[in-house]
């Protein structure tokens, strides 16, 4: 008996990202109404979601929750049947998987929640690993394996290789004719494995790479992916270009970091983003300045280069990365003070 005769999958949706944002939560809900009409137009019985379902981890905001609830329902009603794995954001500690924040959903009737590594209808389901349990993978014998796994020499996003650790290799999938998990949210293949991609691109790490969705495949057939016509997108372009392809580049619900590489005034800037955001219905336009060139030519030896405090501070506030703190806000308030 196999587990599904024709499936959807996805995977690393993160409800309550970016500070439990109101616009990602509201992606996300777009996102899971989207998938369920797809499955139904490809005839999927099935959904399968292959981790991070929340994004953080101690607690859950109350309007994701509810944003997250609303999710579970409308999945529920549009398959016979849901399977769900987590991800490590899903679980409160990182060295157990005592307690997750989508333990909830065993409720559902047709919701099968696998929290324990288990062979089930000729697939392997393997949620986050903790401890030693990547010893076990090389034992699991199915002809699929669904996870969420951490594989040295994948990319984790842009061109970022994850580095081996010593733990689970692809060397260690030895029985599973095809391996599809979640976790690093590019999409990419290596022999048997394949990361499906998160489920639609989530910030600047995604920049230039649409693709994200779902994957559809029957049992026993070659998988097709589908990517979410709404999606938001991440771009990352000159001004200069922008101002010579305007047509081209911009699109709806962009997210755009623009070098200033012409020379233009704060007014000018300023005109720019009024200007383009609502007639391209982008959701964000960042105008960076460009980074002082030094001309090595003119360096003395022991010379000593300062660099003024609003470049200081402008590279310090681009570079941040943190969930608390929107980087593009703190830049525009810095700005115009």
């Amino acid at each position: 008996m196999s587990m599904f005769k024709k499936a959807l999958f996805f995977t690393d949706i993160h409800f309550g990202m970016k500070s439990n944002s109101r616009q990602h939560n509201q992606d996300c809900l777009a996102f899971v109404e989207w998938a369920v009409e797809m499955g139904k137009k490809h005839k999927c019985e099935t959904c399968v979601f292959l981790g991070d379902w929340h994004h953080n981890r101690a607690s859950v905001n109350v309007s994701t929750l509810n944003y997250s609830v609303n999710a579970i329902d409308i999945l529920s009603a549009g398959f016979d049947q849901v399977v769900m794995i987590p991800g490590n954001h899903d679980e409160h500690y990182r060295d157990t998987r005592d307690v997750n924040s989508i333990v909830w959903v065993k409720k559902y009737d047709n919701i099968r929640f696998f929290n324990d590594m288990q062979v089930i209808e000729d697939v392997a389901v393997v949620p986050w690993l903790v401890g030693d349990e990547y010893k076990r993978v090389s034992k699991l014998d199915a002809q699929y394996m669904f996870g969420h796994f951490e594989l040295p020499h994948f990319y984790m996003n842009a061109m970022v290789q994850m580095p081996d650790h010593g733990e689970l290799k692809r060397e260690d999938f030895v029985a599973p004719e095809r391996v599809f998990t979640g976790h690093f949210h590019k999409r990419q293949q290596n022999k048997n494995i394949n990361y499906i991609g998160n489920a639609f691109p989530h910030n600047y790490a995604d920049a230039h790479d649409d693709e994200r969705g779902v994957m559809i495949m029957e049992w026993g057939g070659a998988e097709e992916y589908h990517a979410w016509p709404d999606a938001p997108k991440f771009r990352k372009y000159k001004l200069g270009d922008i101002l010579t392809n305007t047509d081209v580049l911009l699109q709806p619900n962009m997210y755009c970091r623009v070098e200033i590489d012409v020379d233009i005034s704060y007014e000018e800037a300023n005109f720019i983003k009024e200007q383009f955001i609502p007639q391209y219905n982008l959701r964000e336009l960042s105008l960076i300045p460009r980074t002082a060139e030094v001309d090595l030519s003119t360096a003395v030896e022991g010379e000593l280069n300062f660099e003024s405090v609003d470049s200081i501070v402008t590279s310090h506030l681009t570079q941040l990365d943190s969930a608390q703190y929107d980087n593009n806000l703190m830049l525009d308030i810095y700005r115009n003070l």
